[in-house]
């Protein structure tokens, strides 16, 4: 189901989110894995401070596709998933990565995609496009281009992108409807939308929900799995199909709940099986030649 929200709930959302991620650049420029939940949790990437995995994010870059990054790149992942392999990139696309943090997925499509392509990154957060700048520039990549900007709005042209990609970010905005709009905006028509984010199936804990720590861990924040399909139709999306990856059981549950204000072993056992990493893919049709009247962009 949809989170109710005051009118000022995203704006203080995003402020929280900026503060937090800002905080894990900040870290890695210091050599540390990214955390963004305080000292017990990550936020959807790396192993906690106390040494723990984290059950969202763990193995996600495999047969050492990220080897031939920087590693503070590696470092600053905070995904929950590997949309790039996900999208199927193809040579001379042009690809838009939505809260692109670190720069990892850019780097990586922009491989896949070569010299004749382009990959766009998406973040709002200045420590972060910082660390995808100089990122980018340690790799040696020339067909990156960082963007700084909210996922609500983006700022490339209509019908501009071949593909978008996010990492375990859609769930973090307080206005999910204007960000799926917005992504068919600037798709071209046939364009392809492949995400990896943490999806819900059936209801969850009001107390976990109302968290705001649990917002930035990538938790509160998902979308319920028939509701992400449902405004992806609304806005003209079709072939939508979300498949799991990796279905969060009681001990991972534990994990990510703790130190988090709430009673974990009471609601750990509650959502068990419920919160999942998905790829959601969908496509822009190819004869669209309809006015998405939307939020964010009419």
């Amino acid at each position: 189901m949809p989170i109710q929200q005051s009118e000022s709930a995203p704006n203080a959302l995003k402020a929280t989110v900026r503060e937090k991620y800002g905080q894990a650049a900040l870290r890695v420029v210091e050599g540390e894995a990214a955390s963004c939940c305080g000292p017990m949790n990550s936020c959807c990437g790396g192993a906690a401070f106390d040494g723990t995995v984290d059950p969202i994010t763990a193995n996600l870059y495999v047969n050492g596709e990220a080897d031939v990054l920087p590693e503070a790149a590696v470092l600053a992942s905070l995904g929950c998933g590997n949309p790039t392999a996900l999208a199927e990139l193809r040579e001379g696309e042009v690809v838009l990565d939505l809260g692109s943090g670190g720069g990892i997925d850019v780097l990586l499509s922009a491989r896949r995609v070569g010299p004749t392509g382009k990959a766009y990154g998406l973040d709002m957060t200045d420590e972060m496009l910082a660390l995808a700048r100089s990122n980018a520039e340690k790799a040696g990549a020339a067909n990156v281009e960082f963007l700084k900007g909210h996922i609500e709005s983006i700022p490339l042209p209509d019908a501009s992108v071949d593909v978008i990609i996010s990492n375990c970010v859609i769930n973090l905005s307080g206005d999910k409807p204007r960000v799926l709009a917005e992504a068919f905006r600037v798709l071209k028509p046939g364009g392809r939308f492949a995400v990896s984010d943490v999806v819900v199936r059936g209801t969850v804990p009001d107390a976990v929900r109302h968290s705001m720590e649990l917002w930035i861990g990538c938790i509160a924040g998902a979308l319920e799995e028939s509701e992400f399909e449902r405004l992806l139709a609304k806005v003209g999306f079709t072939n939508i199909d979300v498949e799991p990856t990796r279905v969060y059981q009681v001990d991972d549950a534990r994990t990510f709940l703790s130190g988090a204000g709430v009673d974990a072993d009471s609601i750990a056992t509650e959502i068990e099986g419920r919160f999942m990493s998905a790829f959601v893919r969908a496509t822009k049709p190819a004869d669209d030649t309809s006015r998405c009247c939307a939020p964010g962009c009419c």
